[in-house]
């Protein structure tokens, strides 16, 4: 009886990081079809891409959903109340972000086949897949080592994305002659940028749970 008593209380861990690392690694999956969007000439099969991506983004909404629900349902978590809810909000900004930055590629009829576009979405790839990597070592805290070098990546790759983001201007300016293409590209630029932005908030979410649980 005791037992069962205590089960009650006992933290359900196992929810919590079921859901992060499925959130994280549909993420991953948004943005591996968004390089294929970057990549893809045809707009009417970007447009398939970019619809798989949307639905994964929905998807993606359901389970930040029930972490909040399994957040006011649980009395015990595996870590900060407050951490949970700001991991799970910036994994849904980097689906929000990858979302729009594809969604805007078709909306404003733009060539998707640009340097800065491209180099943009191999580096919110590469920032996502270190996100999850990271997310599924939360589970036992054991590779603190792969935690943290994860973690350096995704600073790295943010910082790469600031010197993407100025170089794809200084040459859009140089280049472009239409003034609502400049207007376009810049916002897309921006855009992707802020994707990289969220993946660092994210990091930056796991790096502060680490530092007080490991």
């Amino acid at each position: 009886m005791l037992n069962s008593f205590l089960k009650i209380f006992l933290p359900k861990d196992r929810v919590f990081y079921d859901l992060f690392e499925e959130v994280s690694d549909k993420v991953r999956q948004m943005a591996a079809l968004l390089k294929e969007v970057v990549y893809e000439p045809d707009f009417d099969r970007r447009t398939v891409l970019i619809g798989k991506i949307e639905n994964f983004e929905h998807q993606n909404d359901e389970l930040t959903h029930r972490i909040f629900t399994e957040l006011g349902r649980n009395f015990i978590t595996p870590f900060d109340r407050e951490d949970i809810h700001y991991l799970a909000s910036s994994l849904d900004d980097i689906a929000d972000y990858i979302f729009a930055s594809s969604k805007k590629i078709n909306f404003y009829h733009v060539n998707p086949l640009d340097r800065g576009m491209q180099r943009f979405a191999d580096l919110i790839l590469q920032s996502s897949e270190q996100v999850h990597s990271a997310v599924k070592e939360l589970r036992n805290m054991k590779n603190l080592r792969l935690i943290t070098e994860c973690l350096v990546k995704i600073n790295s790759i943010e910082n790469q994305a600031d010197d993407v983001f100025d170089m794809s201007i200084e040459r859009l300016f140089a280049e472009e002659q239409d003034a609502k293409e400049v207007i376009k590209m810049r916002e897309i630029y921006q855009v992707m940028e802020i994707a990289t932005d969220k993946c660092e908030d994210a990091g930056n979410v796991i790096e502060s749970i680490i530092v007080k649980y490991a």
